[in-house]
């Protein structure tokens, strides 16, 4: 099964990244230069917003049950529920709630951090990426919590966008505690996303029901979104692409999206705001934080715009 394959190839990927990152534990809480503590704070934002979904969706209860001190009083989310999940896909979900945990810690260990912030993980909220994804309401409107697949495509929606920003931090660090933070960070960002592409991948030529839209079609349009959204070019590949676009221009199949070297994409945290705010705009919240993002980064572009 392609599903096991890739498993196996994450699996490696996993254990090299954890080789490099072995005596990680002796440099947690060193000091770093200012500039590295804002780009390590920001990915907060995403790592709340990853762990509230997965441990809702999966087990339906979120921080305030399973780690209160790492949500610090901060309001619960909005909307989040438990999906209709079998048990493949919810042992697989359970395990990314449970590393988004961890990422918490790991960054909240290092650097003072915030509190968790305000997030929409309510069913319109997809709803309305999916219907902004195709230009068009989708009807019945899209429940991301009402099976496997939407559940996976909902879950596609997330951690790339936190791959690509950890790949656009990494050159700007200047700290070794910060390069291993977030080399660490990165490879288990790129195992979930990786496990995804191909659970969806496999199921790639399925309808999504009741629209009669492939899964491989959902996944187009939603990295068309955030390419439109992001307002930098192509950073974002759903699971088909035009062969002369595919790895060394030869191949239709995408499970893993990358540039024409194969090397994953980077964003800045501008580009990251932009998207998921779901306005194209980094100092206009919405979507999934209707107040807006947190951390100095966050608040510098909604105090100050362009």
């Amino acid at each position: 099964m392609i599903f096991v394959y890739f498993i196996l190839l994450v699996f490696l990927q996993l254990s090299s990244t954890f080789a490099a990152n072995e005596n990680f534990e002796n440099y947690v809480g060193c000091d770093m230069p200012k500039s590295d503590v804002d780009l390590v704070e920001f990915p907060l934002n995403l790592e709340y917003l990853e762990a509230e979904f997965f441990l809702w969706g999966s087990l339906g209860y979120g921080l305030d049950k399973f780690a209160p001190e790492l949500a610090d009083s901060g309001p619960p989310p909005i909307g989040a529920q438990i999906a209709k999940l079998s048990p493949l896909i919810r042992d697989v979900i359970t395990q990314f709630g449970f590393q988004e945990v961890g990422h918490l810690r790991a960054i909240k260990d290092t650097i003072t951090g915030f509190p968790r912030l305000l997030l929409n993980l309510s069913r319109e909220s997809f709803a309305t990426v999916m219907d902004d994804a195709f230009g068009h309401p989708l009807k019945p409107p899209f429940d991301a919590y009402a099976n496997d697949i939407n559940y996976l495509l909902a879950s596609y929606v997330i951690p790339y966008v936190g791959l690509t920003g950890y790949v656009g931090a990494n050159p700007k660090l200047q700290s070794s505690t910060a390069k291993r933070l977030v080399a660490g960070l990165l490879g288990v960002e790129s195992g979930q996303d990786a496990v995804l592409r191909a659970l969806l991948y496999e199921r790639g030529r399925e309808k999504v029901e009741p629209y009669g839209i492939t899964v491989a079609e959902f996944t187009n349009q939603i990295s068309k979104l955030r390419n439109k959204l992001g307002r930098h070019g192509i950073k974002d590949e759903g699971l088909n692409v035009k062969p002369k676009v595919g790895a060394e221009g030869r191949i239709k199949g995408n499970v893993l999206a990358g540039d024409k070297y194969s090397m994953a994409y980077e964003r800045t945290p501008k580009e990251i705001l932009r998207i998921v705010y779901g306005s194209g705009k980094e100092n206009k919240p919405g979507g999934f934080y209707p107040k807006g993002a947190e951390g100095r980064i966050a608040k510098l572009y909604l105090r100050h715009g362009d």
